[in-house]
């Protein structure tokens, strides 16, 4: 491949994410703060960087998988961020989920020194990453969206142009109501099972596949059976989108009872120091309530 990728930010998704851009063929530079994730990278053949402006100076399309707004300011705006070393043309594909307003205003800087940013966050947890078959809700301009289309390729199955700048993340942010309300309803639906005697693996099998079927029941309803509280994406970065979600939704004047619900049980799980588990994990704050506790003999 003739496109020289970047890729910043080596977490629990970006890790997957980069991985998937290497074996399609591109050349990859990465770079992390902690600069041991970029190691197992490096030995599948990628470069690593010292900072993002020395990977920014080499590379046509630049992606990043950072955890909040802060963090994307930083990297982009910092002393040694990419945009002062980016040249004119690249295009910065940007997959953290931050604050739609500020991401708009980020395009707009990098847009003054003719580098084009998408906002193109991503849904399909640490198991989409790994495997390349992410969802990638995409805010920009066409012509920029058409360069950075191969590499978006390679790492999700389903990447749609939703709007202009600042339109990927708002699409995130629906994505995140539904899942957050989402775990809510798995929760509640086995607790209740619990307590009505029922086999829930059998249960799992009986309606998945149904009306009330979904990505959460199927992927994280066996997790919540085994009581397996590792992260496809953890409580504090749930918490994180709600957050924005509710921000926004207030500049919106749009009620969100659901949401705000759910974050006041994630707030108390955190409390609790369950910050860095699976969101899935909000079934704990529901049994603290209930008294019942899923997946108990």
């Amino acid at each position: 491949m003739s496109i020289h990728v970047g890729f910043i930010g080596l977490g629990i998704m970006g890790a997957g994410m980069a991985r998937n851009i290497l074996q399609a063929g591109f050349t990859l530079t990465v770079f992390n703060r902690t600069a041991a994730k970029c190691q197992p990278l490096v030995d599948a053949g990628a470069t690593a960087a010292a900072d993002a402006r020395e990977l920014a100076g080499g590379c046509d399309v630049i992606v990043l998988c950072l955890s909040d707004t802060p963090d994307v300011e930083a990297v982009l705006f910092g002393d040694d961020g990419v945009a002062a070393g980016a040249r004119s043309g690249t295009v910065v594909v940007d997959c953290s989920t931050i604050s739609p307003i500020q991401s708009q205003q980020f395009a707009r800087r990098l847009k003054q020194q003719g580098i084009d940013m998408l906002d193109a966050p991503v849904s399909g947890g640490s198991e989409g990453a790994a495997k390349g078959t992410l969802s990638i809700m995409v805010g920009g301009e066409q012509q920029a969206f058409d360069r950075a289309r191969p590499v978006l390729d390679a790492m999700g199955k389903t990447v749609t142009l939703v709007g202009d700048h600042g339109a990927g993340q708002m699409v995130k942010l629906v994505n995140q109501v539904l899942v957050a309300v989402g775990m809510l309803a798995l929760g509640e639906a086995f607790i209740f099972a619990q307590a009505g005697g029922l086999d829930l693996v059998k249960t799992l099998k009986a309606i998945e596949n149904g009306a009330a079927g979904s990505w959460t029941l199927s992927n994280r309803g066996p997790q919540l059976i085994k009581r397996d509280w590792r992260p496809g994406f953890m409580i504090d970065l749930q918490q994180k989108d709600l957050r924005l979600v509710l921000e926004t939704a207030r500049s919106l004047n749009v009620p969100m009872l659901g949401s705000g619900m759910v974050s006041q049980l994630y707030a108390a799980l955190q409390q609790q120091g369950h910050g860095g588990e699976g969101n899935h994990a909000l079934v704990r704050a529901l049994e603290h309530l209930s008294g019942i506790e899923v997946g108990a003999s």
